[in-house]
């Protein structure tokens, strides 16, 4: 039972519900949900732990960063309550600016590529 208190209890912040619906969107680093929620490292990490700690995130290595991500092995009821979240809570102005910021800063990324140790280097300019 405690579980499930600690599971529902994550929904209480306004702040975590945020990185939630951000997270539904695809997976981020802390610092994609520092500048998409415009908080500091400190308070996105500490709402992050609390999320993974209560089942709703988990989290991977990329070098230096950490990306988060929703759990893919949850439970039924989590994906209706994710769905259910971003359809009541869409329209609302701060969730719409959270979206805008992270579509903006997806943009302004440049895709990640792939590593090029041991490739040879293209020839084709002689």
């Amino acid at each position: 039972m405690r579980e499930y208190a600690r599971f529902f209890k994550a929904l209480s912040d306004p702040t975590r519900l945020r990185i939630l619906l951000l997270l539904s969107r695809g997976e981020l680093s802390v610092g994609d949900l520092t500048r998409s929620l415009k908080l500091p490292q400190s308070t996105v990490s500490r709402h992050l732990a609390y999320l993974r700690g209560a089942g709703w995130v988990d989290d991977r290595r990329d070098g230096v960063r950490i990306i988060y991500q929703l759990v893919k092995s949850g439970i039924d009821m989590q994906r209706r309550l994710l769905f259910l979240l971003e359809k009541e809570l869409y329209d609302l102005p701060v969730v719409q600016q959270d979206f805008k910021a992270r579509d903006n800063l997806k943009q302004a990324q440049p895709a990640r590529q792939a590593p090029t140790a041991g490739v040879p280097p293209d020839r084709s300019y002689r």
